[in-house]
């Protein structure tokens, strides 16, 4: 899964990559969190496109949010024929930009979760394939909001969670963001664990379990010890990201 990540690249950077005609100025994030605003990446009259949207996807048919779980990833195995994603797989694919990712470490039934980064060896940035989606309220008001697709990990990540992110390369952008000329079947051919040599993965300090923390120190690697549960017992006890809004959460602009 994927419930936490960082946007960490220059602007310009991330617009080279992506080859949208938009110019907007960012910070580096550290910590973005699920109700958040993410960047994505999609099609508009044929065209690239940047968009703000809410992390945490709506299908088009809920009556009332509050009433409807969060949605921060979607399993790319079912997105073909799962009722929430399956119009927005066919309709609505689009690219997350992204430097590298969070995930928890399970060490044993009862002990805290160790938090790990996980980052490209060569630097980002890179692409996590998404869903986006519009929302219309009873009142006419309009949400975009959006989904990270996952897979099974590959055996780089695998000793420290099942899931992870679908990466979609450079090269294969355009098929994953073509709805109108790439079929959903076509585009799910790109839902595959990431290639073993693309991310690195090192254990990190559980401050980031905070959304309110952002800063370059959360990917940080914790010095190395003997003990498997004193990289966690040496910081302050923190509490895990809930999937709900919270209200010390930074806005991502």
């Amino acid at each position: 899964m994927c419930a936490r990540y960082v946007i960490t690249s220059p602007a310009d950077a991330v617009r080279a990559l992506f080859e949208y005609d938009e110019r907007p100025n960012f910070p580096p994030r550290y910590n973005v969190a699920p109700t958040q605003p993410i960047p994505v990446v999609r099609l508009v009259d044929g065209k690239r496109s940047f968009a703000l949207v809410r992390w945490g996807f709506l299908p088009a048919w809920v009556k009332d949010p509050k009433m409807f779980s969060l949605l921060v990833n979607a399993r790319g195995e079912s997105v073909l024929d799962k009722l929430s994603f399956r119009n927005a797989m066919r309709r609505r694919r689009c690219l997350v930009p992204t430097d590298g990712f969070y995930e928890w470490r399970t060490v044993r039934p009862g002990a805290p979760k160790r938090p790990h980064f996980v980052r490209p060896k060569s630097g980002g940035p890179v692409a996590f394939a998404g869903l986006w989606e519009t929302w219309i309220g009873p009142s006419g008001e309009e949400i975009d909001t959006a989904a990270i697709v996952t897979t099974q990990a590959n055996r780089t990540l695998a000793a420290v969670h099942d899931r992870m992110p679908v990466v979609i390369e450079p090269q294969a952008f355009n098929l994953w963001l073509d709805c109108a000329n790439v079929d959903a079947t076509t585009a799910a051919t790109l839902v595959a664990p990431a290639a073993e040599d693309l991310f690195e993965c090192y254990e990190i300090s559980p401050a980031v379990n905070r959304v309110a923390n952002d800063s370059a120190q959360l990917i940080e690697p914790v010095p190395a010890v003997a003990d498997p549960d004193a990289a966690t017992e040496a910081h302050a006890p923190a509490t895990e990201l809930k999937p709900k809004k919270q209200n010390d959460q930074p806005s991502l602009f």
